[in-house]
């Protein structure tokens, strides 16, 4: 992480924290708990400790109503309401891919059970829609809006994910609109919804959203060619993740639509009955190199940063935003984490 990313991110939860652990605070104790693990706050018993993820959507939410001209306490709740949905949506993804690990350590769903983590999910969903229209402002209004629309379009996007697993005649578009709804659509929302509720022109929501979406489409290509080729270490998931389970990434697809003998092959292999073995893991991510959907997520995730940089450059905003907005991006497509 860069110095620059870095104290944004630290501006961000020095003033969106606070208001997180209010929230969390006000559940039951045993969801309470789940809902504390899962974020990185504490153990499974429930003592303090520290080992919580990027703060992206956060730290995002913050800098939108900076770009606005307001102060970073101002897109606090906003910043905090965005990442409650964010480890809601983990929370239910991980049960629904069966991920045991998450950043070095078990997930939720492991250790307080299926259901409890369901449940804490839930809660979630309910907490960052609760924290915004508990403001009942016109800017606050308009951000629950944002947000609930942006979480209706992640819950398309990982529908589809799970259909994709199914079939064998997923088409790369499709798989663009999946990837845009599941992760592009909530960083297009956390890219607007401060400037949303602070009640900034609809110009600049306007573009902080669409910079938002082809950062979102950015980070997924990168983060699937981490769930293909990411080292362990530092993702904190299994190697070849994603295709164990089969998922229609967009790497892969790109690969099994190529119309070469290594995309003809790749498609055999994920067709054929019963859990692959190592072996097989590491062939169909060999296969998907030499079909070309390596280099071409590349290229594209590369296209999508591009195209987010122009949104930037051409939209009115302090200096300093603009080259923090610029920094992570930069940072969330060359990661290796």
């Amino acid at each position: 992480m860069t110095g620059d990313m870095s104290d944004s991110v630290q501006t961000a939860r020095q003033v969106a924290e606070p208001v997180l652990r209010e929230a969390v605070a006000r559940l039951d104790p045993l969801t309470a708990r789940v809902a504390g693990y899962h974020l990185g706050w504490n153990d499974a018993e429930g003592r303090p400790v520290r080992t919580g993820g990027k703060s992206l959507r956060l730290t995002l939410a913050v800098l939108s109503a900076r770009a606005a001209g307001a102060d970073a306490r101002r897109g606090a709740t906003a910043a905090a309401a965005v990442e409650l949905v964010h480890a809601f949506s983990l929370l239910h993804d991980d049960i629904m891919d069966d991920d045991r690990t998450r950043r070095h350590r078990p997930t939720a769903w492991v250790v307080f059970g299926r259901s409890a983590a369901i449940l804490a999910g839930d809660a979630l969903l309910v907490l960052a829609m609760d924290l915004l229209l508990g403001h009942g402002t016109r800017g606050a209004v308009g951000a629950a809006r944002c947000l609930s629309a942006a979480t209706q379009r992640l819950i398309a996007g990982q529908a589809a994910d799970l259909d994709f697993e199914h079939r064998q005649d997923v088409g790369v578009e499709e798989c663009r609109q999946m990837a845009a709804d599941k992760t592009g659509a909530l960083l297009s929302c956390a890219c607007a919804i401060g400037a949303l509720s602070v009640e900034a022109p609809q110009p600049l929501v306007t573009a902080l959203a669409a910079y938002g979406a082809e950062l979102g489409m950015a980070f997924q290509l990168s983060d699937d060619l981490l769930g293909i080729w990411g080292d362990p270490r530092t993702t904190g998931k299994p190697a070849l993740s994603d295709l164990r389970a089969r998922k229609k990434t967009l790497p892969a697809v790109a690969a099994l639509t190529s119309d070469t003998v290594a995309g003809r092959r790749l498609a055999e292999l994920l067709a054929s009955s019963g859990p692959l073995s190592e072996a097989d893991l590491h062939e169909a991510a060999q296969l998907i190199d030499q079909a070309g959907g390596r280099a071409w997520a590349e290229k594209q995730a590369q296209h999508h940063l591009d195209a987010s940089e122009r949104i930037l450059g051409g939209t009115p905003m302090p200096a300093d935003v603009r080259a923090e907005f610029s920094d992570i991006a930069r940072f969330i497509t060359s990661r290796d984490h």
